[in-house]
């Protein structure tokens, strides 16, 4: 089971800018006057399982707009130089988004020569309960992706360890409470990303029969 928090905040709130013709029907008609536009998902939890979900979820740079739409509302103008992306292919791929019901129009503003979207996600925190192959190599690129335009030291820890199930789901629930509770700072503060994983490892040993 894979979770994308937007604990707002992956395993995926946000807005982005000038108009792309990505048209998801939940235009709020909102004039923000201002960069960023305040925005609460209407969900806390979506469940994933339509094709179109699992076919938005198998590209990186779509799990890092998902990423980049956790903290905020975003514009394609805005979200171009976040992500180093170039508007016309960010157009695209928020059309894939908008199209599998993840992300939505968060609210308007006019500006001159247009008008502006915002898009924010339409829930904090994206359940997928049976993760694909495909898309789940996505998320590890992206999360590749962001580790390498980080701008300071970050932590990366593989262990293989034998636990009995019990440790292991209980290892599994602590490590899931500790991402889940830790405390946001204020706006202004650097925003981290946290992955966390527990899996049981392939054994040939134990596998055949």
């Amino acid at each position: 089971m894979t979770h994308n928090d937007a604990d707002t905040g992956r395993d995926t709130g946000a807005g982005t800018g000038l108009d792309t013709g990505v048209d998801t029907g939940v235009d709020t008609g909102v004039d923000t006057g201002r960069d960023e536009a305040a925005w609460e998902p209407p969900e806390d939890v979506q469940h994933i399982g339509a094709p179109e979900q699992y076919a938005a979820l198998a590209h990186p740079l779509r799990q890092r707009l998902l990423f980049a739409l956790t903290q905020r509302t975003a514009t394609v103008s805005q979200l171009a130089v976040l992500l180093d992306a170039k508007k016309g292919n960010l157009a695209h791929h928020l059309k894939v988004l908008s199209d599998a019901g993840l992300i939505g129009i968060a609210g308007t503003r006019t500006v001159r020569g247009g008008t502006e979207r915002y898009y924010g996600r339409t829930a904090r925190k994206l359940l997928v309960a049976e993760p694909q192959a495909i898309g789940t190599a996505a998320l590890f690129s992206a999360f590749a992706q962001e580790i390498d335009r980080s701008p300071a030291d970050h932590l990366l820890r593989l262990r293989h360890l034998r636990l009995t199930p019990a440790a292991a789901r209980e290892l599994g629930e602590t490590l899931a409470r500790l991402v889940d509770e830790a405390e946001q700072a204020p706006e202004g503060e650097p925003v981290h990303g946290v992955l966390v994983s527990l899996y049981t490892a392939h054994d040939p040993d134990r596998d055949t029969p």
